[in-house]
């Protein structure tokens, strides 16, 4: 199989690394990390930069003046802005949101949003977790009734990405139940919230590695029905999720692995350079290894994505277990290697470990995604299917 890129590819990888080195450096993220002060980093001026490069349409069809391009070129994206540290909502509101959007909404509200999107004016944003769930997409307990022809929403959604300078976003794709007990995956809907509804309030709060979460409580929230029946696209969507944090965890341990090497090739220890010792080769190959086995898991999540939902959603799990175990140990080994200075909040290393760490628990953790596993094995557990 060829595993190439594109010139194009190759074009837009390059486009968005320049981005990274020259404008998004670690102390700029460092500013607007105290800048956001206890509430994490304020993402306003990252989503105007990445709206300058023209990526907030690459999930939207021509047809809503949107880029029109594939989960690859979202892996190519991803993968930069992982290695860059970027803390945006990007993946959430241009892939997860503007691609739920595109493949199971309305026309009206299509034409109503995307448009929006794509040029930066909206984020539509996926108000997803809720606690006792466990990561488990049918474990709905938030309500909506439908009184005078409009449809209410009342319950609390949790770890939900963050929006514009206030944290509010312009909308949310909420899933809430219309039937059925709370762990039945029949009778979720989605729906969508605009920013400014009666009985919506937002609590924000900084994440592990300082990006910003908020807590949406609905009070009777009026919404849009976006698909009646639900579970199908909520799923499709989180999947998109899942393959576009796989990348940015390859892009954030390949920026952690070079930076230990560049450590270790450079830190002197009973007047040698540390690199010199063959224990710490080792442990250098074996994080390249694990490197490599989440790159490999991470291009088979996204070419499959296109795939059947039953063979999709295998293999986004399959990725995510992998993920998790590789990100883990290139995180682990590398603030091993660095020493003291691998935990101090001045060092990039720190914090490059932090978002490796919140991305494994993010959209179901290693533990979860291997039940997940485990439950669509068949006879040939999926290797050559």
């Amino acid at each position: 199989m060829d595993f190439d890129f594109t010139p194009d590819q190759d074009q837009l990888r390059d486009m968005v690394a320049r981005w990274v080195h020259k404008d998004h450096t670690f102390d700029h993220r460092r500013a607007l990390a105290k800048a956001g002060g206890a509430q994490g980093i304020d993402p306003s001026s990252t989503w105007e930069a990445l709206g300058g490069l023209g990526l907030l349409g690459l999930a939207v069809p021509a047809d809503f003046d949107g880029m029109d391009m594939g989960p690859v070129e979202a892996m190519v994206v991803m993968e930069e802005l992982g290695r860059g540290l970027v803390a945006s909502p990007y993946a959430a509101a241009s892939l997860m949101g503007a691609g739920l959007l595109r493949d199971h909404a309305p026309a009206a509200l299509q034409q109503a949003w995307l448009p929006r999107v794509a040029e930066g004016t909206a984020r539509v944003l996926p108000a997803l977790q809720e606690k006792g769930a466990r990561h488990r997409l049918n474990v709905v307990a938030t309500t909506a009734v439908q009184q005078g022809g409009q449809w209410l929403l009342s319950g609390v959604k949790n770890l939900v990405p963050v929006g514009g300078d206030d944290g509010v976003a312009e909308a949310y794709i909420v899933p809430a139940r219309v039937r059925g007990d709370v762990a039945s995956r029949e009778g979720i809907a989605l729906f969508l919230v605009e920013k400014g509804a009666a009985g919506l309030q937002t609590a924000l709060y900084p994440l592990q590695d300082a990006s910003r979460a908020a807590e949406l409580r609905f009070d009777h929230t009026p919404a849009t029905l976006i698909v009646a029946e639900g579970i199908d696209a909520l799923e499709h969507m989180v999947d998109i999720g899942i393959a576009a944090l796989c990348a940015e965890g390859v892009g954030a341990m390949e920026a952690l692995l070079a930076l230990t090497v560049d450590y270790l090739n450079t830190r002197k220890q009973f007047g040698v350079v540390i690199g010199s010792f063959q224990a710490l080769r080792h442990r250098a190959a074996d994080m390249k290894m694990q490197l490599e086995l989440a790159r490999s898991m991470s291009y088979f999540a996204t070419l499959k994505l296109t795939a059947p939902a039953a063979e999709r959603r295998r293999a986004v799990a399959q990725a995510k277990v992998q993920l998790g175990q590789s990100m883990r140990f290139v995180g682990q080994q590398a603030t091993q290697l660095h020493g003291g200075i691998g935990v101090t909040d001045e060092y990039v290393g720190a914090h490059y470990f932090k978002r490796l760490t919140c991305i494994e628990l993010s959209l179901g953790d290693t533990l979860h995604h291997l039940g997940e596993v485990s439950a669509r094995m068949t006879e040939h557990a999926g290797v050559v299917a």
